[in-house]
């Protein structure tokens, strides 16, 4: 006999959400959980996005103060060029994750919920 569940928050399983990091070989890596995303690991990589959020920050910070420095050596702006590309890497994948999941949740609210609502005066 082959049971079947009915269970239906154990069904209700969203789109997998891509996380901040890749495996060894540099390729992306998916999380499949529930549509509430408040699983231990969906955490961690919230988490993990903040940080990565914060350090752009920081990098940007730098950048602006190395970029007016008229000192700046060759080698140093290379390192800060370096150091920015890993960081918009990080950043453009966060959005493309919270973009999918932001159309997903979209997805998921009635038609009429998830339509822009218009002005009255316009």
């Amino acid at each position: 006999m082959i049971y079947e569940g009915h269970d239906v928050a154990a069904t209700t399983v969203s789109r997998p959400r891509l996380l901040p990091w890749s495996n060894l070989d540099g390729n992306p890596c998916y999380l499949v959980t529930d549509s509430t995303g408040t699983s231990h690991l969906s955490r961690i990589a919230d988490n993990v996005e903040a940080v990565q959020l914060d350090m752009a920050d920081d990098l940007l910070g730098h950048a602006v103060d190395l970029l007016g420095d008229t000192k700046a050596t060759a080698p140093q702006l290379r390192f800060l060029a370096a150091r920015l590309t890993e960081s918009l890497h990080d950043v453009h994948r966060i959005a493309r994750s919270r973009g999918a999941r932001l159309l997903e949740s979209r997805k998921d609210q009635a038609p009429d919920a998830a339509a822009p609502q218009e002005d009255p005066g316009t």
